[in-house]
């Protein structure tokens, strides 16, 4: 066996949590969303498509999520950078196309360690960051 220690990331019970508050936030504005978590190293912990929400953004919220995660910051702070005359434009191409450069997506920060990131779609782009605001808040 290799010696060595797991990365500190959300637990499946913290994940949850996050994903209720989101949850509750959408239900108070009446828009069912898509609500994903990721772990510490972008990889999906948990995952709730509320009903009504669109199934077209089961992957956008999961790849923003991602996105948060990989570049540690929220994902609508990506959108200057890479409009088309931004210094990064076309960054959304990288990955294989897995990149999300507008809100929706913000990294679970805990004492200053990014530990997760949750990512939300169905909405409107202002919905979207405004219930992965409430998700983040729960962490």
């Amino acid at each position: 066996m290799a010696n060595g220690s797991v990365l500190e990331t959300i637990t499946l019970e913290e994940a949850q949590q996050v994903i209720d508050a989101a949850a509750k936030k959408a239900a108070e504005i009446g828009q069912p969303m898509d609500i994903a978590v990721v772990d510490a190293g972008g990889n999906l912990k948990a995952h709730a498509r509320m009903d009504g929400a669109n199934i077209g953004s089961i992957t956008i919220s999961i790849n923003k999520a991602y996105t948060a995660i990989a570049f540690q910051c929220e994902t609508g702070d990506l959108q200057e950078a890479t409009r088309p005359a931004g210094p990064i434009h076309g960054l959304s191409d990288a990955h294989g196309g897995r990149l999300v450069v507008f809100p929706g997506g913000i990294p679970l920060v805990r004492d200053g360690r990014i530990m997760g990131a949750i990512g939300v779609s169905t909405g409107t782009i202002e919905q979207d960051q405004e219930v992965a605001l409430a998700g983040a808040g729960a962490y």
